[in-house]
């Protein structure tokens, strides 16, 4: 079996930006990125803090912005506004989740699709749809990357995706299609999943349930793409994830969507950590410098 190396395709995507970020900057100024964090989420402070370090290390001027968790959506879609007028910031990416009371849809609509780096504007999904060039969702997008760099082919395949999320699920259903692979999307209330699962040359998890999947789910010889990010907390849902050596080491375990232990019999497989996890930043930085190309070209 095969481990596909998300540290390794992210490296490789990197060095291909920074010659791109240089020449942005010859022309004036480096590409820019403007994240927006309301309130004090933890896993979202991380996620920025991430975000930010990498646009450093690449030489993307990057501005953070943290207004409180009592901002009110006249306020935040401001903030947008002024980040849409500004020439100088080329993406501009809103953390989510938000505080309970400010609509996610609307501020998301607010963006500039032009500056929409996540993907997630009905205009981009219609694009991505269309096959229109455009920023696509990140993961999806890095998941593709690390297909296409390991050499493994869509063209042909059976592909199941299992979740159906807007930021994941659907999205990589599309670009498999347009991979041309044949299709199917699995979620929750999918009565024949493990059935449908084992049919997959591909299998792409993002359900969000740590080790839900097992042995019986793939077939053998699949590609096992696992999008989950669950981190459990307890030692006897540790030891049932297969994940009791990382708990006993740092008192919890981050654990993907399949059973780390039951995918011996795959072709080639993800691994939580460190398989699909660094290539959403990586991603975000692309979308980011094609989005200052473009408005460098103009």
């Amino acid at each position: 079996m095969t481990q596909l190396d998300g540290k390794w395709v992210r490296d490789q995507i990197l060095a291909e930006l920074a010659p791109r970020v240089e020449s942005v900057r010859a022309k004036g100024r480096p590409p820019g990125l403007a994240v927006v964090l309301a309130g004090h989420d933890p896993a979202s402070d991380i996620y920025v803090r991430n975000k930010v370090k990498a646009c450093q290390e690449l030489g993307i001027h990057s501005e953070k912005l943290t207004p409180p968790a009592d901002i009110t959506q006249d306020a935040l879609l401001a903030i947008i506004a002024g980040l849409n007028a500004r020439p100088e910031i080329d993406g501009i990416l809103v953390q989510m989740p938000l505080p309970k009371h400010l609509d996610e849809r609307a501020v998301l609509l607010a963006i500039d699709p032009a500056k929409d780096v996540d993907g997630f504007h009905p205009f981009n999904v219609g694009n991505l749809v269309n096959g229109t060039p455009g920023p696509r969702p990140c993961t999806p997008s890095g998941v593709m990357e690390m297909l296409r760099r390991y050499q493994i082919p869509a063209a042909g395949k059976r592909a199941v995706v299992i979740g159906r999320s807007d930021i994941v699920g659907k999205p990589m259903a599309m670009m498999l299609l347009h991979a041309h692979a044949t299709v199917t999307i699995c979620h929750s209330r999918t009565s024949n999943l493990v059935e449908e699962a084992s049919r997959a040359d591909i299998l792409v998890a993002a359900i969000g349930r740590p080790a839900f999947l097992r042995g019986d789910s793939i077939k053998p010889g699949a590609t096992v793409i696992d999008v989950g990010i669950n981190r459990v907390a307890d030692r006897e849902s540790a030891a049932r994830c297969g994940k009791l050596a990382a708990f006993e080491k740092n008192g919890s375990a981050v654990v993907g969507d399949v059973h780390p232990d039951e995918v011996a019999h795959a072709g080639a497989y993800t691994p939580v950590p460190g398989g699909v996890g660094p290539l959403t930043i990586a991603m975000l930085m692309a979308n980011t410098v094609a989005a200052a190309e473009a408005r460098c070209s103009v």
